[in-house]
């Protein structure tokens, strides 16, 4: 059974710095592309970033490029999002997903697993 375990959330002011992790379990990790979504109520879930099996290839979300940082540990089985100069807009539940292949995705039907999500507030 695969699993996917988030933390990291919280509360931070704007301008401020948070890493989320996300633990996998149940699947070789290497051969597993992951991604980060995000979701506000009353909107749907959005693609933030992806990374590829061995880490070799990344993609953003427009809004985040140059402040978030995907990366991964496949010693640990954990993949990481660092997010820099947080903005209000960025509040939101943030998700780790996992897809059966190790190829990079930002479509959410691509990922077959995901996590609980964590809860993000940036605040003025």
């Amino acid at each position: 059974q695969v699993q996917l375990v988030e933390s990291g959330g919280g509360l931070v002011q704007a301008g401020g710095s948070l890493r989320l992790s996300c633990v996998v379990s149940g699947r070789t990790f290497s051969s597993t592309g992951m991604g980060w979504f995000r979701q506000v109520p009353g909107k749907e879930r959005e693609f933030v970033a992806t990374i590829s099996g061995f880490g070799s290839i990344t993609n953003y979300k427009d809004s985040v490029k140059g402040r978030f940082t995907i990366s991964r540990d496949n010693a640990k089985n954990t993949v990481y999002l660092d997010m820099n100069s947080l903005k209000i807009e960025d509040t939101a539940v943030y998700y780790c997903a996992a897809r059966v292949e190790v190829t990079i995705a930002t479509i959410s039907s691509l990922y077959s697993y995901w996590g609980q999500g964590t809860q993000v507030t940036v605040s003025s």
